[in-house]
């Protein structure tokens, strides 16, 4: 396991010596110590990707020469996929399978913007058509330059792939900064990076606080996109202090993501969706579709059969076989998952499944699965982000009404519909102020894909074309034509 900085190529302390704890969620303990960027760091890592930037090249290279990188990194996480996954399961907390599935998608998160980072050399310009045939003029794409990248605890290699990846096929160099409790999988990344040999400043990984090293990328006037994922608070603030310097900005942000089930959805189906639309993760995922709207003529049989199946799903050390529920990814947020349940419960709802720390588990950050039901429309748990194991559920009698409490809310990232009629819920689905949304399903990501939300759930897309895009200026060229005679001051 790393444990410094990778600045500039090459791995180094925390210049005042500083570290960290890393601690296992499912057992409390304190199994390694991480380097503790300082501002100091920060500065030498934003002036080695300025100069891997400005002067070494990088930009310069084609979109097939980057390509070659990008494929050997995606080739290095495969080849250590399962020890990758380890880590991930006793840093983060998630089960050993949904680990491995999100280090394969990170490795082919890199394959992808190795193709797109080779058609930028077939599409390299766009000619525009003008209305004076004097000139003729072409539209460039060019990379932005020096991108800090912010990223949270939930999906930490995959979420640095989405940041790293595209920024790399652009020919941007970046700064990363991974969520200080779940760092050990990105420092991994710095290291398959570095056995690619890709040039020094190139991709940079400071680990430590986000009051201390997340601030100062965020600061630094060497930096010139910040891309992050995490709180709506933080995304504001960041918003706030990026203006300073009119940085560019993509954030990625909260949600509280409906899910109307109608009554001639199959109830089977629907539970199985609701499921891993909400207890996938631990639920500690932006999108999770926490809000379930379901129609009256179903609601009580689902309800009991949602139940039923919930209290079946098995909860422990994500390295035991059949886990399909693993520990909350800190103390503190268990603390703060916890509270939001209590407050839920003092606002007029009912736990009707979970809400407490399973039997048997002392140590750990553990929690039930647990699901809400009469929950206020006007209460915290019905209206915020949870992020945890935690299911609010409601009956709707029509689809207007349905459609009127889903988007009754300040996020917008995702939404989910459900029921056999084709047309309702192509209908439904158009309806939603969500920029990701599902139809008889919930959370399937692909990175072909766009990815992010309307209102307060962010600002611009990740994946797909959309992910380069990110990464991206636009410049305008204009040439006169030879021979050709202006006349503004000739008489």
């Amino acid at each position: 396991m790393r444990s410094e900085l990778y600045i500039d190529g090459k791995w180094t302390p925390a210049a005042n010596g500083r570290t960290f704890d890393v601690v296992n969620p499912a057992t409390e303990e304190m199994f390694h110590k991480i380097a503790a960027a300082t501002a100091e760091d920060v500065d030498v890592a934003v002036k080695a990707a300025r100069r891997a930037f400005d002067k070494d090249g990088w930009p310069k290279l084609s979109g097939a020469q980057r390509a070659k990188y990008l494929r050997a990194i995606a080739d290095g996480i495969r080849a250590r996929q399962a020890e990758i996954a380890l880590l991930e399961v006793i840093d983060n907390g998630k089960p050993f399978p949904e680990a491995d599935w999100d280090i394969a998608d990170a490795a082919g998160c890199f394959d992808f913007y190795a193709g797109l980072a080779e058609q930028l050399d077939n599409n390299p310009e766009e000619p525009i058509a003008l209305s004076d045939g004097r000139f003729t003029s072409k539209a460039v794409k060019e990379p932005i330059g020096v991108a800090g990248a912010i990223i949270p605890w939930n999906y930490p290699l995959l979420m640095a792939a989405w940041k790293v990846a595209p920024a790399l096929a652009a020919g941007c160099t970046v700064v990363l900064k991974p969520a200080e409790v779940t760092s050990l999988t990105a420092l991994e990344l710095a290291a398959i990076a570095d056995e690619t040999g890709l040039p020094p400043g190139v991709l940079n990984i400071v680990t430590g606080s986000g009051s201390i090293a997340g601030q100062a990328i965020i600061d630094h006037k060497g930096v010139d996109k910040i891309a992050f994922t995490g709180s709506g608070p933080v995304g504001s603030k960041i918003m706030a202090a990026a203006a300073r310097d009119i940085k560019r900005v993509s954030l990625e942000l909260g949600g509280k993501s409906p899910f109307v089930v109608f009554d001639d959805a199959d109830i089977d189906e629907a539970v199985e969706w609701i499921m891993f639309g909400i207890f996938w993760n631990q639920g500690q995922v932006c999108s999770a579709t926490s809000r379930v709207l379901v129609q009256e003529g179903i609601y009580d049989r689902l309800v009991a059969r949602l139940i039923e199946e919930t209290k079946k799903i098995k909860i422990g050390n994500g390295l035991e076989e059949g886990v399909l529920l693993g520990p909350l990814v800190s103390k503190r947020q268990h603390e703060q998952v916890v509270a939001a349940i209590e407050a839920a419960k003092a606002a007029g709802a009912t736990v009707a499944c979970g809400g407490m720390r399973p039997e048997g588990f002392d140590k750990g950050y553990y929690l039930e699965p647990t699901i809400l039901t009469g929950v206020p429309l006007d209460s915290d748990a019905w209206r915020d982000e949870i992020f945890g194991p935690v299911l609010c559920i409601r009956p709707f009698s029509t689809e207007e009404e349905a459609i009127e409490l889903a988007n009754d809310s300040r996020f917008g990232l995702a939404a989910a519909v459900m029921s056999k009629d084709d047309v309702r819920a192509e209908r439904v689905a158009a309806a939603f102020r969500a920029g990701i949304v599902w139809i008889n399903c919930s959370q399937p990501t692909f990175t072909e894909a766009p990815w992010g939300g309307y209102k307060e759930s962010g600002i611009g897309r990740e994946l797909g074309r959309w992910g380069l895009e990110n990464y991206l200026e636009t410049k305008q060229i204009t040439r006169f034509a030879t021979g050709e005679k202006w006349g503004w001051y000739i008489k």
